[in-house]
């Protein structure tokens, strides 16, 4: 009797397969004498469509709404519906006696394993295989210890509870707002306060008005002191008038140290990374969106095996890790980490206690980690993108195994008429960490590293001195207007995202979670609802419109982080899934009625300014274009052209605006700088479209002979 094994990837699913000593036996599975491996390719299941509960839903009517199933069902995705049916009989081979899930460790992970075997109709008993690397060693050391998948059914239901919210207010919100609008909108659980918050920041920008605010300085032997509010500590004064006459006060009157203050400060090595903190870094330091950070991570924890787990939302470490702290150092002594890393190693890491290492903190997985695979890595074949990436988390690891950063901060208060101005300076006494900080930040060559701003040391000043010369000056300045979101910026406000208003109890406060978060901003982008332009994030007018018509209860980042807050406690078992998702059904419905006939002008609020590209082959209609195709402006028809077109695609092209506008005017397009990889050159042709299927269907004809071709 074999065990069949279950990877959410080919590529884990070979290494797995390589471990377990198994073979390829037939398309999508590998075998060996007791093992066999298959693996999805991310989904192979999902929730069904409103139609597939009843064909009148096929036809978006707004006296249909609320759709409410009684209960959601999953089917097989048609896209991958082949590879789902190798899962599947491997499934139910007889000689298959048990099953190990092997997803991803994660949430959703639990979710692509449990509804691909629900389809599968599975019966057989389930082990869980939980790794935070796919080395090796990792792998061989999770089959020593294989978990009763029972355990994970906390997580199954709140992975399924999230999928469920989603498609429940996503289904029943587009539909209202499509229908009362005439127009391709769409709103999400988390998408939709994402875009509020960045609409909100917009607001704030334009609505600003800056006010002139005053600083008084005092500068004595080149030491220059600054005048400082007495109750209130602000270093500001609003008032001009007042701001003169301190000054006044100051020039005629003899100006002494009052008083002389040292301070030994210390600075404790940073956290170590999770996902959401590793994206923002990423963007600051390299410009990447949180999309690209998460794909480069990715392909170093699948095919290059240097990392460990990358959608963790846990910045802290267990203690049974601790032990391989040194190891991990050496395998990071590597280029210009290697004199850093094994400095920090000398110092032993693994006997002492860090504020990183706390079991209480780690739910699924620890912090993002360098693996020991990194050692023997290659490093001059690793891409430049992800070898920043790297860089970023081995320089964290080095760093967070430092010794704390020691300061000395002095403090002179100068009296002059009664009126109090400081000064500040800082001795550094132990760099520690922040040693190798600095040379990381001098080995990056991207050039948008700002220098900080360094605190030099005062002048040995004591009690009692006196300055006869002393230059007293105003300043004028003006407050400043928010700054626009940058992704960095964004990611932060998505993860603190309703705490002010939210209990000190509350375990997880934002919106999202750090596997989602990217998804979601790609997503308002894509959609048309967001652009960035220049690292930062803009509102669409479309983006605008919609926040503006949309009710408060959607918008609200604390609603969606309370809602996070009760995935949390259902993956801990806590908190009933049921009363989670009444309460979603609840405000699905309330939200549908809410919805009232809008004013005959309010449907043309969306998309009147869009130019038509051409007529609809099918219903006449007129077709948009969106940011990832080319639609139908009729809801209740289900054309569509999309830009990633895989026909298109095949030859190396994307199914742009010019050619769409022949295909919907003509039936036809010449189109030139098609890709043949069976000759490895460019050509020419005439790509013809037929409209009359499900699906349009595209061919090719060279000189009058047509070459047909089944691809959609």
């Amino acid at each position: 009797m074999k065990t069949l094994v279950l990877a959410e990837k080919p590529s884990v699913g070979r290494d797995i397969g390589r471990v377990l000593h198994c073979t390829p036996q037939g398309n999508g599975f590998l075998e060996g004498k007791d093992y066999i491996v298959t693996w999805g390719l991310g989904h192979l299941v999902t929730l069904k469509d409103p139609e597939g509960y009843d064909k009148k839903y096929k036809e978006w009517k707004m006296e249909e709404l609320p759709i409410v199933p009684k209960k959601l069902e999953t089917e097989v995705i048609r896209q991958t519906a082949k590879q789902f049916q190798t899962v599947k009989k491997q499934v139910q081979r007889q000689d298959v006696k048990e099953i190990v899930i092997a997803t991803d460790a994660g949430r959703e992970g639990e979710l692509v394993a449990r509804w691909i075997l629900k389809e599968a109709r599975n019966q057989k008993p389930c082990r869980r295989l939980w790794v935070s690397s796919v080395t090796d060693k990792a792998i061989r050391d999770g089959f020593a210890h294989l978990k009763n998948s029972k355990e994970y059914d906390p997580l199954y239901r709140a992975a399924v509870s999230r999928a469920e919210a989603d498609w429940l207010v996503g289904i029943n919100a587009t539909r209202a707002l499509t229908c009362k609008y005439n127009a391709q909108l769409s709103c999400g659980r988390v998408q939709t306060p994402t875009l509020a918050m960045i609409q909100a920041r917009e607001n704030e920008i334009h609505q600003f008005v800056p006010e002139s605010y005053y600083t008084i300085t005092a500068k004595a032997d080149g030491i220059t002191f600054t005048w400082r509010e007495g109750k209130t500590g602000s270093l500001r004064t609003y008032q001009k008038e007042r701001a003169e006459e301190i000054k006044k006060k100051c020039e005629t009157h003899s100006r002494i140290i009052k008083k002389t203050e040292k301070k030994e400060k210390k600075v404790y090595p940073p956290l170590l990374y999770d996902l959401t903190e590793l994206q923002r870094d990423a963007n600051k330091r390299f410009g990447f969106s949180a999309k690209e950070t998460l794909n480069i991570m990715q392909r170093l924890y699948e095919n290059h095996k240097v990392l460990t787990y990358p959608r963790t939302d846990s910045r802290y470490l267990t203690s049974d890790v601790v032990g391989t702290l040194s190891e991990r150092l050496d395998a990071c002594a590597v280029g210009p980490y290697r004199k850093m890393a094994l400095t920090v190693k000398a110092q032993h890491p693994e006997t002492k206690k860090w504020s990183f290492v706390d079991n209480k903190k780690v739910s699924d997985h620890h912090a993002i980690i360098p693996t020991m695979e990194l050692a023997k890595a290659d490093l001059d074949k690793i891409p430049g993108g992800e070898m920043q990436i790297l860089s970023l988390i081995a320089q964290r690891l080095i760093c967070a195994t430092g010794e704390k950063h020691i300061y000395e901060t002095v403090k002179a208060e100068l009296s002059c008429n009664g009126i109090m101005f400081t000064a500040t300076g800082k001795s550094i006494l132990q760099n520690g960490w922040k040693t190798y900080e600095e040379q990381f930040k001098k080995s990056l060559k991207s050039g948008n590293s700002k220098a900080e701003k360094e605190e030099t040391p005062l002048p040995q000043l004591s009690e009692g001195m006196t300055f006869e010369q002393v230059e007293t000056k105003v300043s004028e300045h003006f407050t400043a207007p928010p700054k626009h979101f940058t992704e960095d910026t964004l990611l932060s406000a998505m993860e603190h995202a309703g705490s002010e208003q939210m209990n000190d109890e509350v375990e997880r406060k934002g919106l999202g979670t750090p596997a989602t978060r990217a998804a979601i901003i790609e997503k308002l982008v894509e959609k048309g609802f967001v652009e960035r332009k220049n690292k930062q994030m803009f509102p669409t007018d479309d983006g605008i419109k919609l926040i503006t018509v949309l009710p408060e209860v959607v918008k609200s980042p604390k609603l969606t982080a309370e809602w996070e807050n009760d995935l949390t406690l259902i993956a801990k078992g806590e908190k009933s899934a049921d009363t989670f998702l009444a309460g979603i059904e609840e405000l699905v419905s309330d939200l549908v009625h809410t919805y009232h006939e809008v004013e005959e002008n309010g449907k043309h609020m969306f998309g009147s300014d869009r130019e038509v590209i051409g007529k609809c082959p099918k219903c006449g209609g007129n077709v948009y274009e969106s940011k990832s195709n080319f639609y139908c402006e009729n809801r209740a028809c289900d054309f569509a052209l999309f830009k990633n077109n895989k026909y298109f695609a095949s030859m190396r092209k994307e199914l742009n605006k010019s050619i769409a506008q022949a295909l919907l005017n003509k039936g036809e397009a010449k189109v030139s700088g098609l890709y043949s990889q069976k000759k490895d050159s460019t050509f020419s042709a005439v790509i013809h479209m037929d409209a009359s299927g499900k699906y349009p269907q595209f061919s090719m004809t060279f000189d009058n002979k047509k070459q047909k071709s089944n691809q959609k």
